[in-house]
């Protein structure tokens, strides 16, 4: 956090250094990137990537969608750059970067609509991505039941308006049985620390974490 000395932002722990929310998915076909916030150029040079395929929207708050400009670079390796996301998604994203889309050059989120994400093959459930939200419906719950891996917004202790407490995310995670679950969207109220308080499946994410399925 710009300007703090709080025990997170001032912590030796590199897990407490923390940048925007988003998460890279490679497969042996294909490999994108679900959000592309403000960070998303630093985080993409720091884990060398070098393809991505297509892009994938939850939401269009500008944490999650500043840095759409850097997809250029693999747009241009491939060409053209599949955009997905909601239709309200993507009409913010044609009115911000208008000039990526102008050919002549969900989960509840507070009042909003957010898509979360889950990963399959074939009729195994990988990854469940909810990254920001205020709830997880019964039916989304239906949907991702019994995943492997569930990542999941959970701001800090406190309650918040538009996001999950660390309770309200133990809540769902009980309500969906994960093999594992990861905490992300985590804001400096909540250090890395915290894991050793939480049940053995539960995990805090940090940057740079690479799972393998």
């Amino acid at each position: 956090m710009i300007g703090c000395d709080c025990d997170v932002c001032r912590s030796p722990d590199p897990r407490d250094q923390r940048l925007r929310s988003s998460i890279y998915i490679e497969t042996p076909e294909c490999s994108w990137v679900v959000d592309t916030g403000t960070d998303f150029r630093t985080q993409a040079l720091r884990e060398n990537i070098r393809r991505v395929d297509a892009v994938v929207f939850t939401h269009s708050h500008t944490d999650h969608i500043m840095g759409f400009d850097d997809l250029r670079r693999f747009s241009h390796a491939r060409g053209s750059m599949p955009v997905y996301a909601s239709a309200e998604t993507m009409r913010d994203l044609e009115r911000v970067f208008q000039f990526a889309f102008n050919t002549n050059n969900p989960v509840p989120y507070g009042d909003s609509i957010v898509n979360g994400y889950l990963f399959s093959r074939a009729d195994q459930k990988l990854v469940a991505y909810l990254s920001d939200c205020s709830a997880v419906p019964d039916a989304i719950v239906d949907l991702i039941t019994g995943v492997k891996v569930l990542i999941i917004d959970a701001l800090r202790d406190r309650p918040h308006p538009t996001h999950l407490s660390v309770g309200q995310a133990l809540e769902a995670a009980a309500r969906v049985k994960p093999e594992a679950t990861y905490f992300t969207h985590i804001c400096h109220d909540l250090p890395q620390s915290a894991e050793s308080r939480l049940p053995a499946d539960t995990h805090i994410a940090y940057d740079g974490l690479k799972l393998r399925l």
